[in-house]
């Protein structure tokens, strides 16, 4: 194995990829210095949290939906307005106020320092990390960390840096790099057994780095009664929601196995299912959404538990904002005043053209999208009849009309929306635009507010995060949680936890279940038609953590 100083200089040379990992047995000859192993793995660590800064052209913008934890796409990005350029050219342009658009931009840009750090840290473990996160199973294994072994670990790097933490585990054979990456919830991958020690060194560089790039724990804040005395005494709460906080109502999140919408989307043949909701792709063919979209659209007034937990929290005067995932627009009908409502992937509750740009109330597209007919635009059906009537009847096809990228559909998807026309001409019966209901689509931009808000207003007044039926997994959202004060304390309320995020305590179960309780235990009387008359709810320490409880109905 190379000296320390040649392997410090191999990973100054270019930052850590996947591509360093490697693929089959360590063949190279010599034996290993006292310092190699440390000085290899640390300084790549290191060079991965340092580079970060200068790997801007592997991100996307900051305000544009990501799909998280992908390869960055080499197809070409719809152009849309995003907060961190557009404001700053039109504080350009005006020139007044210059200290202020001075300070905006500056926010602008380390939240977008935040996204990137987390995509090229996600990058360099992409097709790693991902399916080999989660380390629970093995906590019995004689090679993996028990998790109280796994928390003080994780808590030793922080303290001592990466370099002497090496020294000291791997080093001192206290610890092998195999054994090592339990620590950071990575099971070591099938294809490096009966490697070297030194094989793992690449892997465990990489896992460092994500650890160190992670908010650290506050260590204080453990139980259940800490999260209820957190929330009674806060006055400045960011409730950050996912679909989970829906699920009760029968509407079905997306990443669930089995349940979620992205597994029941196989049919369709996708080499991607989020590529359902991608905006080229509706562009493309907009009878793909369309197949689907009947099973995601809002079909009730109703709300849930959660849904009246985070109401309260308004009525109390707590809640800062709600920055919500979710496009069923159930917030507004549970009474979330707009003002304390940020809805980042938009909702059903507007539609627009995608061709004229006309914009309606949602609902005017819902029959259609329930019986199956394409929904077409007024306006542009008026511009089509005021032209036929003018002697013109042919014009170009429109965007999401090219018989050449339209699927046929029988049975599965809407039979009556297909287009039997495969001349290939340039040229077609004239037909409105399709109206798209105004939720975020995968490369379209966020609202202005929601970068505006979160850098100018929110991070500097918060004073707890409570995370609600979200796996965070799509950028910019996700990052909401690492770019906030990392003092602020961190609660997480969902089914499962995330390993990719340090919260400060996990309530681990149906979200309704967790809220009633947490309210019982403060004293607050939560009515709904959905919580059963005198609903008693264990409580019980998940073994092996401080601070992840599991909750469910008595």
């Amino acid at each position: 194995m190379a000296n320390s100083k040649t392997a410090a200089k191999a990973t100054t040379a270019a930052p850590l990829t996947k591509h360093t990992l490697p693929t089959e047995p360590t063949t190279r000859k010599g034996t290993k210095s006292p310092t190699s192993s440390a000085s290899s793995v640390s300084s790549r660590s290191s060079r991965s949290s340092r580079s970060k800064s200068k790997s801007k052209t592997k991100a996307k913008n900051s305000s544009t939906r990501t799909k998280a934890k992908a390869k960055p796409r080499t197809k070409k990005q719809p152009a849309s307005r995003s907060a961190s350029t557009s404001d700053q050219g039109e504080a350009g342009e005006d020139g007044d106020d210059e200290g202020t658009n001075s300070s905006r931009a500056s926010a602008l840009q380390e939240l977008e320092d935040h996204i990137i750090d987390a995509w090229d840290t996600e990058s360099i473990l992409a097709e790693v990390i991902e399916g080999l996160t989660d380390m629970r199973d093995g906590s019995d294994d004689p090679e993996c960390c028990t998790p109280d072994e796994a928390a003080g670990l994780r808590h030793q790097l922080r303290q001592l840096g990466p370099q002497e933490f090496c020294r000291r585990t791997i080093d001192s054979g206290t610890y092998t790099a195999r054994k090592l990456l339990s620590a950071f919830n990575i099971r070591p991958p099938s294809f490096l057994d009966g490697c070297p020690d030194e094989a793992y060194f690449s892997l465990l560089s990489a896992a460092i780095a994500r650890e160190l790039n992670k908010r650290a724990k506050l260590p204080h804040l453990n139980t259940v009664q800490d999260a209820a005395d957190l929330i009674s005494r806060s006055k400045n709460i960011i409730c950050l929601t996912g679909a989970g906080i829906s699920t009760s109502l029968g509407i079905p999140d997306f990443r669930s196995k089995g349940t979620g919408l992205y597994s029941k989307l196989e049919y369709l043949g996708l080499n991607d299912p989020q590529e359902v909701f991608d905006i080229e792709q509706f562009r493309a063919d907009p009878s793909i959404f369309y197949s689907v979209a009947k099973d995601i659209l809002p079909s009730t007034d109703r709300f849930t538990p959660t849904h009246a937990f985070i109401a309260m929290l308004q009525q109390r005067g707590k809640l800062l904002t709600n920055y919500s995932q979710n496009i069923d627009n159930l917030e507004a009908k549970a009474g979330i005043h707009p003002s304390k409502l940020v809805q980042c992937h938009g909702s059903f509750a507007t539609a627009s053209c995608i061709e004229c740009g006309f914009k309606t109330d949602g609902e005017s597209i819902f029959p259609d999208i329930r019986s199956g007919t394409l929904p077409r635009c007024p306006e542009c059906a008026k511009t089509l009849r005021s032209t036929a009537s003018n002697g013109r009847t042919k014009r170009k096809r429109s965007r999401g009309s090219d018989a050449n990228k339209r699927r046929k559909r029988n049975g599965n998807g809407y039979g009556g929306y297909h287009d039997d026309d495969d001349s290939g001409s340039e040229f077609d019966i004239p037909e409105a635009g399709v109206m798209k209901p105004d939720i975020i689509f995968f490369g379209e931009a966020l609202p202005d507010d929601f970068a505006l808000r979160l850098t100018e207003h929110d991070r500097d007044v918060v004073d707890l995060v409570v995370v609600i039926g979200t796996s965070l997994k799509v950028s910019p959202v996700s990052e909401i949680v690492s770019y906030l004060p990392s003092h602020v304390p961190q609660i997480y309320i969902s089914r499962t936890p995330v390993e990719h995020l340090n919260f400060d305590i996990d309530l681990l179960g149906d979200c309704d279940v967790v809220v009633v309780e947490l309210c019982r235990r403060m004293g607050w009387e939560l009515e709904h038609e959905m919580i059963p008359p005198g609903q008693v709810v264990e409580v019980k320490k998940e073994e092996g953590f401080a601070s992840r409880w599991a909750f469910k109905e008595a």
